[in-house]
């Protein structure tokens, strides 16, 4: 999702006509929920077993319940979530950090869970948001096909766009299960990865005291 998707708005009616189309036309191509535990009952055979078997009989609506449970986040506007902010701060300019926000997402590549943590700071400028909306932003965009490195400049971009601080930095670890689970199976592999803007990516200083107070301690 680049800056611009970010920051429109959902107010179909004012926009362009054929854009207004394009999107009614995307709405009627998504499958119904029928057509997606069809789908499931599809890839139950393709494995070898049988999908009208008793205990495999209401798993098509179960996986179906479940994939709008792990993929809410496309339902959410992330820009949204942080437009409420607040300015009383009595002068406050040093660094907010929220640590071990749990990140349970799917990989793109073979929809298997991602597990871990984000840790996300910014350094206000006159104006902060309550502290559970940047976990709420961090569910947003992690309850989608991801890939870690983008989930973690989706998370900075959109927060340095919309509250507009000195700067922001996010850091998430997490595991892959693409990779401990199949492939090369390496259980106990992290993977980390890192975004800054603003003072995060220009003032080392910033940037160590960021990584110093969430690294593993």
């Amino acid at each position: 999702m680049d800056k611009n998707e970010l920051s429109a708005s959902a107010d179909v009616d004012a926009e362009e006509p054929h854009m207004a189309e394009h999107r009614t036309s995307e709405a009627a191509k998504r499958p119904t929920k029928e057509e997606a535990k069809a789908a499931v009952r599809t890839l139950i055979a393709f494995i070898g077993e049988d999908p009208d078997r008793e205990g495999l009989i209401d798993t098509p609506k179960r996986v179906v319940g479940a994939w709008q449970d792990f993929f809410a986040g496309y339902n959410d506007d992330p820009a949204d979530i942080l437009g409420r902010t607040f300015e009383e701060v009595d002068g406050y300019d040093e660094i907010v950090i929220v640590r071990d926000i749990r990140v349970e997402s799917h990989c793109e590549h073979h929809i298997v869970p991602i597990i871990g943590k984000a840790h996300v700071a910014y350094l206000p400028d006159r104006r902060v948001v309550g502290i559970s909306k940047l976990a709420r932003v961090v569910d947003a965009f992690a309850k989608r096909m991801q890939v870690q490195e983008t989930l973690t400049a989706q998370i900075a971009d959109t927060i340095n766009n919309v509250l507009q601080p000195k700067g922001v930095a996010v850091l998430i670890e997490a595991a892959h299960m693409c990779m401990t689970t199949r492939g090369v199976h390496k259980p106990g592999a992290d993977t980390l990865t890192t975004c800054t803007r603003g003072v995060f990516k220009t003032d080392p200083m910033m940037r160590r005291e960021f990584l110093d107070l969430v690294v593993k301690r």
